[in-house]
């Protein structure tokens, strides 16, 4: 279901991406969440939809951020 706040995040987020990251993964979870509610627009109509808004949601993130050395995101 889609995050209304950062807060409402799962904590494998909240406890590893600074609060920008946060932002991106929220707002691109919850706009894909709302997209692939479509089954048409699934690349297996059978996918679960969350599943690929958090996989959605990670890819967003790793377009400004990456982990550093010490295993913490940091931006690019």
């Amino acid at each position: 279901m889609p995050y209304k706040t950062d807060q409402d995040l799962p904590e494998k987020v909240k406890g590893n991406l600074p609060k920008h990251g946060q932002h991106i993964y929220r707002e691109a979870f919850n706009h894909a969440y709302d997209e692939y509610q479509d089954p048409t627009k699934r690349r297996n109509s059978n996918d679960d939809p969350e599943k690929i808004a958090h996989q959605v949601a990670w890819a967003a993130v790793k377009h400004k951020y990456e982990k550093g050395e010490d295993g913490k995101w940091q931006e690019k």
